[in-house]
């Protein structure tokens, strides 16, 4: 499975304190505070009705940005240049038709669907941070290089390297695995299709990096077992094991960034007072 791709819902094999300055692609870390276009009141409406906690749809749209950012940047390739069908995407293809119809349906940005639900997402599990919703990103239909999400079996060192290449740190992305809290395991193992990474998915909460430091998870993916005890993340792991606060911060911080990949930050409007 793919580290991304169950970052949140499963990997791609089916199945981030003070803010650190944006990409080097980003040309300001502020955003519009004013002006958020009235529609997306709309979208959140809509949005309200198909998130309930940390359901399977949540799960999904949590997922999403993750194979949309890591390769092209946050641009809407993921369904504008049809990856969901690609086995790396594997399990999003429900995710991608939701939101892309949705995009459809008010009219908005694909990158920026993707980008809102995600935030709206993780908000509505019980304990999740209020994560920034931007808006304006601009879209592509160019398809990403495939072979660009990370998978649950590459080494820590080369999935370091995926996300560093997009101006995430180490920490950053231990931080990001964290999202594993409400995933789902599909395609990691198909004879276990339906496992959860940790045994409370339904609540946004360290539970995920505790238990699968002990090996009490009922699914564990490859990477994150790794990544308990490798020398460059088991630290950071056992600092977010412990605390809760310490691991909203980091999630935060590097997730508003990492949605952002590609993307003039001062361009964009913000839109976060939608959310739940």
């Amino acid at each position: 499975m793919h580290i991304i791709a169950a970052i949140v819902l499963i990997l791609a094999t089916t199945a981030i304190a003070q803010r650190e300055q944006p990409q080097k692609d980003t040309s300001s870390s502020t955003a519009s505070s004013s002006g958020c276009p009235a529609v997306w009141q709309d979208v959140a409406s809509g949005l309200s009705r198909i998130f309930r906690g940390c359901n399977d749809p949540a799960r999904g749209a949590i997922r999403a940005p993750f194979h949309d950012c890591i390769n092209n940047g946050c641009d809407g390739s993921l369904i504008l240049g049809g990856e969901c069908s690609r086995r790396e995407d594997a399990g999003l293809l429900p995710t991608c038709n939701m939101l892309g119809n949705m995009a459809k349906q008010y009219n908005v940005g694909t990158a920026d669907m993707i980008q809102f639900a995600a935030s709206f997402a993780i908000a509505t599990c019980p304990l999740g941070p209020q994560v920034r919703a931007l808006v304006g990103r601009k879209d592509s239909s160019t398809p990403a290089p495939e072979g660009g999400v990370p998978g649950s079996r590459d080494p820590i060192p080369k999935i370091l390297a995926a996300f560093a290449a997009v101006g995430m740190s180490t920490t950053d992305t231990v931080a990001l695995v964290g999202a594993h809290t409400a995933a789902r395991q599909l395609f990691d193992d198909p004879s276990q299709a339906g496992k959860t990474l940790d045994t409370i998915p339904s609540r946004w909460d360290v539970t995920f990096y505790q238990e699968t430091k002990a090996g009490t998870a009922p699914y564990s993916l490859s990477s994150d077992r790794r990544m308990t005890n490798d020398s460059q993340t088991s630290s950071i792991w056992d600092r977010f094991a412990g605390s809760q606060e310490a691991w909203n911060s980091a999630f935060t911080s590097a997730f508003e960034r990492f949605t952002v990949v590609g993307n003039d930050v001062s361009s964009l409007q913000d839109c976060s007072s939608l959310l739940p």
